[in-house]
């Protein structure tokens, strides 16, 4: 009889709060796209995590924020969705964020805390970037009322960017899973398609090249993906759409420099994760209100 135990756990919380960040950190390797930008996930991405005990599949979810556009409505969709699959939850907070401001606390769990209740899924609350907290009596005072808010549940601070706290956290998670037979091979850390994974990382590059010029209305699509094994080459074609013809010009920049750094930077990371050599072409193209084209939203996996 075996005593392995296997299951999904959901990473829910407010935008920004380091979800994909954990994620990232927890595996070793880059699956999530991190941003100083709030809402940078769009999809809920799968990461798995497999030691010689047990096997967590971590849904990393989109922001839980107030949806205004038609994407932002698909975004949070996207993120409850998630609890179906899962058998437990780990809401994320920024510890650094509340510990100065309790009433955003109260704020941003609104639209979430009936939700989870709901979901009746067990839940470890991670109170995240506490390397951030100054002065530290400021994140004793903040688990003191998550205490009151949440009594009895667990609640661990961490800081995914350095590790504190992680193997706590983990373990903390172990209760939830029930005993099965492993789901997923050993080695393999996601069940993100590889393309999906390109666009991404390109995107990512935009995010981190455009600072605060551009807003989120920017998509990525690979339009062809060819792969040469002769040559060990693998030509990509994207293209980023974005909803405005006045932020084509940014996303170019003076003499194209702008899209030449993100292709660039771009390309050195699909090297690494593809193990080959790359060519990448870049295209922007103005596709007015696609953040509101159900169908369009739907080509790019969203929805």
């Amino acid at each position: 009889m075996t005593s392995f135990h296997s299951g999904f756990i959901a990473l829910i919380g407010p935008p920004n709060a380091g979800k994909s960040t954990f994620l990232n950190k927890v595996l070793g390797e880059k699956i999530a796209i991190v941003s100083p930008k709030p809402q940078t996930t769009r999809t809920s991405i799968t990461g798995i995590y497999t030691t010689r005990e047990s096997q967590i599949v971590f849904l990393d979810t989109p922001g839980i924020h107030t949806a205004r556009t038609k994407l932002n409505r698909l975004l949070v969709d996207a993120a409850w969705r998630s609890l179906g699959d899962a058998h437990g939850v780990v809401l994320f907070l920024d510890a650094a964020k509340y510990a100065q401001n309790i009433q955003a606390l109260e704020r941003d769990l609104r639209p979430m805390a009936a939700r989870l209740e709901k979901s009746g899924l067990p839940m470890v609350v991670a109170l995240n970037k506490t390397d951030a907290v100054k002065p530290k009596m400021l994140l004793l005072e903040l688990l003191d009322i998550c205490a009151q808010r949440w009594p009895g549940m667990d609640l661990v601070p961490i800081s995914a960017r350095t590790g504190d706290g992680l193997e706590q956290l983990l373990g903390s998670l172990q209760s939830f899973l029930p005993v099965t037979e492993i789901l997923y091979p050993e080695d393999q850390l996601s069940t993100l398609p590889i393309r999906f994974m390109a666009s991404e990382i390109i995107r990512e590059k935009l995010f981190l090249a455009l600072q605060q010029e551009l807003p989120y209305n920017i998509a990525v699509d690979i339009e062809e993906w060819e792969e040469n094994t002769e040559q060990g080459l693998v030509v990509i074609s994207a293209v980023i759409y974005t909803s405005k013809k006045s932020h084509k010009g940014i996303i170019i920049g003076q003499q194209g420099q702008t899209l030449k750094l993100v292709g660039q930077r771009a390309r050195q990371e699909l090297k690494t994760l593809l193990e080959s050599k790359v060519h990448l072409n870049l295209w922007v193209k103005v596709r007015e209100g696609w953040t509101e084209d159900r169908h369009f939203l739907s080509t790019l996996g969203l929805g």
